[in-house]
């Protein structure tokens, strides 16, 4: 359903959920009674009637959208037609609680759509959760968007998890809601594109990555499965479970010493791949295949991985790149760098 505002969940809502008990049953069901993941909020304004014949889009996974003024000055700098962006809050104490979404589209002169990933239940991760303290979140809204410079036509979300993983105690961040993705179309010359912005899941395995994947693609073959297609995103190809990165960080360490290249020809090791390959998907014009697109603080030595991509089907790409994620004093603006690309119909 598209609104012009998400339906909100009042703070004694989230509490309850909160506080509740937190098994799978007790997600499915609140889940389906939260209107807000259900909704696409549409919202903004494009500023240009159309394109030429070749689109320019930017993916980039922007850490809550915190950075608003740093991120909007990289990607004005690449006049994009389309963003697909990952981890967007509305509502969050962390990232102010504010609309920072609202606020880029407007720079930008972009219209958006946005769905909820998450309903958060609290202040976020740890170190978030220090950082507020008791600030309550007002809408509590997590989600993923995409914005145009053009008119974005018949937006669209798809769910791609309902198990409820992040709800489970043992996590320590409660969630309402699972990983998704958010499209919609543009027209190149006089073809419509179906654009996506996708967000997998770090705490699975290879495994449930593809079976995300082939989720995803199905949904898309059946909202129009003669458009050409470009999915970009956060597809959080870190090559192993997240049991095995972090159950026994010094057994990981040695792995990644012993294959110094693993996490950037990460291929080999995710077989959501070979799902795309089997549909019809390229990603190797698409992408810088030779660079990392994660982000550390200055100084931290954990290595830096390729989990952020571009597939295309029926597209010829070029001039793939990846933008660094700074701010002007040379800290991250995101834990992500931005990834670009130019399309045009094959």
């Amino acid at each position: 359903m598209l609104v012009p505002q998400l339906t909100h969940v009042p703070l004694a809502e989230r509490q309850a959920m909160r506080d509740g008990p937190r098994d799978s049953a007790t997600h499915l069901r609140l889940a389906g009674a939260t209107p807000a993941l259900g909704q696409i909020e549409i919202g903004g304004k494009a500023s240009r009637e159309g394109t030429g014949e070749t689109l320019t889009v930017v993916a980039w996974n922007v850490e809550r959208l915190r950075h608003g003024d740093a991120i909007a000055a990289t990607l004005a700098d690449q006049s994009p037609d389309v963003v697909l962006l990952s981890e967007v809050d509305e509502g969050m104490a962390r990232s102010g609680n504010g609309h920072p979404l609202r606020a880029l589209a407007d720079r930008l002169g972009h219209a958006f759509a946005y769905g909820v990933e998450f309903v958060e239940l609290g202040g976020g991760n740890e170190t978030e959760q220090a950082a507020t303290g008791a600030v309550p979140n007002t809408e509590g809204f997590h989600g993923n968007a995409v914005t145009s410079a053009i008119p974005l036509l018949r937006p669209f979300l798809v769910r791609l998890d309902a198990a409820g993983g992040w709800f489970r105690p043992e996590q320590g961040q409660p969630r309402i809601g699972g990983r998704m993705a958010i499209g919609g179309q543009v027209q190149i010359g006089d073809r419509r594109v179906t654009v996506v912005s996708v967000h997998l899941e770090n705490r699975t395995d290879p495994a449930g990555r593809a079976i995300q994947v082939s989720h995803l693609l199905d949904a898309i073959d059946r909202y129009d499965p003669e458009a050409p297609v470009l999915l970009g995103g956060d597809f959080n190809t870190l090559t192993s479970s997240h049991e095995d990165r972090h159950d026994d960080p010094d057994a990981w360490a040695a792995r990644i010493a012993a294959e110094p290249d693993r996490l950037i020809d990460v291929e080999r090791h995710e077989p959501l791949f070979a799902v795309f390959a089997g549909r019809g998907y390229d990603w190797k014009a698409a992408n810088r295949l030779d660079l990392p697109t994660q982000r550390r603080e200055f100084g931290d030595p954990t290595p830096t991985g390729h989990i952020d991509w571009f597939f295309t089907r029926g597209l010829v790409a070029t001039a793939p790149a990846v933008l660094p994620a700074v701010l002007a004093d040379g800290s991250p603006s995101s834990d992500h760098e931005a990834i670009v690309v130019t399309v045009r119909i094959a």
